[in-house]
C-alpha cells in the first residue's frame, strides 16, 4: 500500500486558476502564488492532496511546453513555486505536477532547430523527436494537432530526458506526477523510465491518463501506480443525465475487477470534460458525489466543483475555457455554499472510513431511477441508497443507522 490511496485529492488547473492569459500576449506575473491563500480552503473541505495541471513553461495551455525545467513566466518563477510546496508541507497536502512526455510544443527551442537542422541535427537527436509523420520527413504530431510535436518513445535520449524532468522536480520536493497522455505513449517506455525515477525517489506516486481500455493490464505492464477511471466517470454523469443506474451498475462491476488489480483515480469532474452540474443540473450533483466518496478508488475534486461551477468543454479552438476559469485572490471571496457543505460532509465521512478507498460495490436493488448497493472491505460495509426521482442519497452505516442524508 503507499501513501497515496488514502489522499483526496483537490484538482487545479494552475493557468486558469490564476486567470493566465492563454492564447493572448504571455503576460508574466506572479499567479501561482494565488493558490497560497486556498489552501486553507481545500483543507477545510478535507483534501489532503494537490493535483497540479501544467506549471511548465509553455506557449498556450500548458500541453504545449518549450522548457519542463522552468516554472512559466505566467506563473512565476523558482520562489513561487518552493513557497507553494512549503506551504503544501506545513499543512500536510502532497503535491503532484503534471508531466506532459507524449509531446512538446512546437515551439521548443530543440524543435524549432531541428525544424530547420532537419532530422539528422544534434538537435534532433537530443530531445529524439519522432520524424516518422505519414506524409514525409517531418515529425509526427499528437492527435493531429501541429502544434504538439511527438517524441520518439523507443530513443534512449526521450527516455533520458523525461528521467531528469521526473527527477528534478521530485528533488525539488514533489510527491509524485501525472502523466498526461498516458495512453498515447507504449508501455514499455514508461517500464523503462519509471524504475530510473524510482530508484532515487522510491515512494514517488505515478498516475497515468488513460481513456479506456484494461486498465489493470496497463498499469501493470507500464508500472503506473495508478490510472484515470475515466469508464466511472462516464457512468456516473450519464447514468444520472440519462436515468439508467443499470449503466451504473455495469460499470461498478467492471471497477471491481480493476480494484484487485489496481486503484484508479476516480472524479466526476476535470479539466477536460464538461462540469457535472452542467452534466446532470445542479440539484443532482450531490448524487454524483456520493457515489464518488462510497466507491473505492483515489478520488479527486476538481477545482470549482466543490462549489457548483457549470461550464461545457466545447470541440473547438478555446473550447476548454468554460472549465477552466479563473479563481478570485481570496476564499472570501467565493462564499461557501451548499453544495460545499455536501462535499465537505462527504470527504471527511470517506476519510472517517477509509477503508471505502479499496471498497468493492454489490447491488441490493436496482431501476432504473433507484440504486441501492452495498460498499464492502473486509468485515466492513455501509449501504448507500440514491433516488433520483426525489432526488435523495441516504449513507447507512453496518447497523442500519443514518451515516449521511440528502433530502
Amino acid at each position: 500500500m503507499t501513501w497515496a490511496e488514502d489522499v483526496i485529492w483537490w484538482h487545479v488547473y494552475p493557468l486558469g486558476f490564476g486567470g493566465a492569459p492563454i492564447r493572448e500576449s504571455p503576460t508574466p506575473g506572479h499567479r501561482l502564488r494565488r493558490l497560497l491563500g486556498w489552501l486553507d480552503d481545500a483543507v477545510d473541505l478535507g483534501c489532503t492532496g494537490l493535483l497540479l495541471g501544467p506549471v511548465f513553461a509553455a506557449e498556450t495551455h500548458g500541453y504545449d511546453s518549450i522548457d519542463q525545467f522552468r516554472i512559466d513566466p505566467r506563473l512565476g518563477a523558482d520562489g513561487d513555486f518552493d513557497d507553494l510546496v512549503t506551504a503544501c508541507r506545513e499543512r500536510g497536502l502532497r503535491i503532484v505536477l503534471d508531466g506532459v512526455f507524449s509531446h512538446v510544443g512546437r515551439g521548443h527551442p530543440l524543435v524549432e532547430q531541428a525544424l530547420r537542422e532537419g532530422p539528422d541535427s544534434d538537435a534532433a537527436r537530443s530531445l529524439d523527436i519522432d520524424w516518422g509523420h505519414p506524409d514525409g520527413p517531418r515529425p509526427r504530431v499528437f492527435e493531429g494537432h501541429d502544434s504538439l510535436v511527438r517524441l520518439d518513445h523507443a530513443a534512449d535520449a526521450a527516455a533520458d530526458y523525461v528521467v531528469d524532468v521526473m527527477t528534478t522536480w521530485l528533488q525539488r520536493g514533489i510527491d509524485g506526477w501525472r502523466l498526461d497522455a498516458a495512453y498515447s505513449v507504449p508501455t514499455d517506455f514508461w517500464a523503462r523510465v519509471l524504475p530510473r525515477v524510482r530508484g532515487n525517489h522510491p515512494q514517488a506516486w505515478i498516475l497515468g491518463e488513460v481513456l479506456h481500455g484494461d486498465y489493470a493490464a496497463i498499469a501493470a505492464a507500464s508500472g503506473l501506480d495508478s490510472v484515470t477511471q475515466y469508464e466511472l466517470w462516464k457512468a456516473i454523469w450519464s447514468s444520472i443525465k440519462d436515468r439508467n443506474f443499470f449503466e451504473l451498475d455495469w460499470s461498478l462491476q467492471r471497477h471491481n475487477d480493476f480494484l484487485q488489480h489496481v486503484r484508479p483515480n476516480t472524479f466526476v469532474g476535470n479539466h477536460d470534460v464538461s462540469r457535472i452540474a452542467s452534466e446532470v443540473g445542479p440539484e443532482l450533483v450531490p448524487i454524483a458525489v456520493v457515489i464518488l466518496l462510497t466507491v473505492g478508488g483515489i478520488p479527486s475534486i476538481y477545482y470549482g466543483d466543490e462549489r457548483g461551477f457549470t461550464g461545457v468543454k466545447e470541440h473547438r479552438f478555446g473550447g476548454d475555457d468554460a472549465v477552466r476559469p479563473a479563481y478570485p485572490d481570496s476564499p472570501a471571496d467565493l462564499p461557501r455554499t451548499d453544495i460545499w457543505q455536501v462535499h465537505a460532509d462527504l470527504i471527511h465521512l470517506r476519510r472517517a472510513h477509509p477503508w471505502l478507498g479499496a471498497a468493492t460495490t454489490r447491488p441490493l436493488e436496482l431501476t432504473n431511477t433507484t440504486y441501492v448497493y452495498r460498499a464492502t472491505h473486509g468485515e466492513r460495509h455501509l449501504d448507500v441508497e440514491l433516488d433520483l426521482d426525489a432526488g435523495r442519497a441516504v449513507i447507512r452505516g453496518a447497523d442500519g443507522g443514518v451515516l449521511w442524508r440528502y433530502r
